[in-house]
C-alpha cells in the first residue's frame, strides 16, 4: 500500500525535528513548494504541527496502550504511532483505516518492518478508544501541573511557572491558544497595489482579510501564500502582527541612521528601511552567515536595496565607529510567546535556559546602548513571556546605565497610533508598567514584549 505524499512529508519532517533539532516551520517552507498539491500541503502541515503541539498527550495515549511512553520507542516507531493516534483523535475526516494502515506502511518504509504488527495492534486499539475522553484516562491523584501537562501537552515546569505568573484561568487559556494553529498574517509592501494584489491572491485560492491591529496588515487562509505570485514578486511579506508593530515603536524618521541587531529573518529591517528612505544608513546584523545570506535573498525579493549586512556577535562590543539614531535589539530568546507557531520549542526548552538567555540578552543590550546617539532611541524586544528575559533584563541594565531612561508609555502609543487599523486601540497593547506586551489568547498574535529606551541628550 503506498503512503500518501502528505503523510510521508510529515513523517520525514518530524524525524528531522527530533533527530537534528530542526524547526518544523523551516522544513515545511522548504518542502511545500509549488509542486506539492495544496491538499497535500495542508494535510502535511496539519499533521506535522498537530503532532508537535500534542506530543505529550499522544505519548500518554500510546503509553496507555503499550505501557511505554512514545519517547521510549524507536524514533521511527514513535513518530508513526504519534501520527496515527493524532489522526484518530483529532482529524474526523480521516478514515480510521487510512490512519492505521498508512502508519504501518511508514514503519515498513523506515526499515522497521519487525514493528509493523506492534504498530497495527496499538493503532487498532487507539481507533476503538478514540472517543474516550482524555480526562477520564488521566490518574485523578496527579498534581495540577502534571495533570495539565498531559491534557494540554506542555512541560509541567513551564505550566507551574505560568500558573504562578498568570493565575489559573489565564494560564489555561494560554495553553489552549498554544495548541491552535496561529493565523497567517502579513503586510502589503505597496499599499497602492493592495486591491490588485488581493484579487491575484484570491484567484490562487488564498482568502485575504484585513489585519486586526495594523492598516497595512492582512490575514490569509487557504492555499500556500509563500508560493503565490504576489509573494514571489515582493509585494507582500509574511509576519505576525505583533512582530510588525515592534519596529514602529522606534518612531523612525526619514534620514535616521538605523542599526538592527539580530535582524534575521529581516522582516523588521524591511519596515525600518522603508521608513527612513533609500539614502539613510541602515545596518542589519546577525551572528550566523547563512542567516545573512537568507536575509539578502529576502531583501532582493522585496526590491529593498541599500541595507548593509554585517556578521556581528552582539554579545560583544560592537565594531562600528559611528553611533546610530535608532537601534533595534530584537533579542534571541526562549520563544515562549511563539509556541503555537513553533511547538517544538516547548519540548526543547529547559528551566536553566532562561538564565542563559538572560545573560546573553543583558550583554546585547549593553553593547547596543553603547552605540546609541545622544537623544537617540533604542527598542529592546523579545517574543518571550518570561520575566527573566523581559523586565529582568531591562531592570538590571538600567540600574547601572544612568544616562538612559525608559520612554513613557504615551510616547510609545503615539509612535504606533498612525499605523493602527480602524478601531484598534493602542492602549490595549501596553501593560500597567508601560511596556508593550501581547498575550496570545488576548491579542491573537504571538506573545511579544518591548520597551523603548532613550539616551539623555
Amino acid at each position: 500500500m503506498p503512503v500518501s505524499k502528505a503523510r510521508q512529508i510529515a513523517f520525514d519532517i518530524l524525524s528531522r525535528v527530533e533527530s537534528q533539532g530542526a524547526f518544523a516551520s523551516d522544513l515545511l517552507h522548504a518542502e511545500l513548494t509549488a509542486k506539492i498539491r495544496s491538499e497535500d500541503a495542508g494535510l502535511a502541515t496539519e499533521l506535522t504541527m498537530g503532532v508537535l503541539r500534542q506530543q505529550r498527550l499522544l505519548d500518554f495515549l500510546i503509553g496507555t496502550y503499550t505501557r511505554k511512553r512514545g519517547s521510549a520507542l524507536d524514533l521511527e516507531v514513535a513518530i508513526a504511532l504519534r501520527l496515527g493516534v493524532y489522526q484518530l483523535r483529532f482529524l474526523d475526516r480521516i478514515p480510521a483505516r487510512a490512519a492505521v494502515n498508512e502508519s504501518v506502511e511508514l514503519v515498513k518504509k523506515a526499515r522497521k518492518r519487525s514493528a509493523t504488527t506492534f504498530v497495527n495492534a496499538v493503532l487498532r486499539r487507539a481507533a476503538e478508544n478514540s472517543r474516550t475522553p482524555v480526562a477520564s484516562l488521566i490518574p485523578g491523584d496527579l498534581p495540577q501541573a502534571e495533570h495539565l501537562e498531559i491534557l494540554y501537552s506542555h512541560p509541567a515546569w513551564l505550566i507551574e511557572r505560568w500558573l504562578k505568573e498568570f493565575g489559573e484561568w489565564r494560564a489555561i487559556v494560554l495553553l489552549e491558544a498554544n495548541n491552535r494553529a496561529p493565523e497567517t498574517a502579513g503586510a502589503f509592501a505597496f499599499p497602492e497595489d493592495r486591491e490588485a494584489d488581493i484579487k491575484t491572491l484570491e484567484r490562487e485560492g488564498i482568502r485575504i482579510a484585513p489585519g486586526r491591529w495594523l492598516r497595512e496588515a492582512f490575514h490569509a487562509a487557504g492555499g500556500n501564500i509563500s508560493n503565490s505570485a504576489v509573494f514571489r514578486k515582493g509585494h507582500i511579506s509574511v509576519q505576525d502582527e505583533a512582530s510588525q508593530i515592534i519596529p514602529r515603536l522606534l518612531n523612525v524618521e526619514s534620514g535616521d541612521s538605523v542599526l538592527d541587531l539580530c535582524a534575521a529573518p529581516g522582516g523588521k529591517t524591511m519596515t525600518l528601511a522603508r521608513a527612513v528612505g533609500p539614502c539613510a544608513l541602515v545596518v542589519a546584523t546577525d551572528v550566523h552567515a547563512h542567516r545573512l545570506r537568507e536575509m539578502r535573498k529576502q531583501f532582493e525579493r522585496v526590491q529593498l536595496t541599500g541595507v548593509r549586512l554585517a556578521r556581528v556577535d552582539a554579545t560583544r562590543p560592537l565594531p562600528f565607529r559611528q553611533k546610530f539614531r535608532r537601534i533595534l535589539v530584537d533579542a534571541p530568546c526562549s520563544g515562549t510567546g511563539t509556541l503555537a507557531r513553533n511547538p517544538e520549542i516547548r519540548w526543547r526548552l529547559k528551566p536553566g535556559d532562561l538564565a542563559e538567555f538572560h545573560n546573553r540578552q543583558v550583554a546585547m543590550l549593553v553593547s547596543a546602548l553603547a552605540q546609541l546617539e545622544d537623544g537617540g532611541r533604542l527598542v529592546y524586544s523579545t517574543c518571550s513571556l518570561e520575566f527573566e528575559e523581559n523586565e529582568g533584563v531591562i531592570g538590571e541594565v538600567l540600574s547601572k546605565w544612568k544616562d538612559f531612561q525608559r520612554v513613557p508609555r504615551a510616547e510609545m502609543e503615539a509612535a504606533i497610533a498612525p499605523h493602527l487599523a480602524p478601531g484598534a486601540s493602542a492602549a490595549s497593547l501596553f501593560d500597567a508598567s508601560g511596556a508593550f506586551r501581547t498575550f496570545p489568547p488576548e491579542q491573537h498574535t504571538d506573545g511579544f514584549f518591548a520597551v523603548a529606551i532613550e539616551k539623555r541628550a
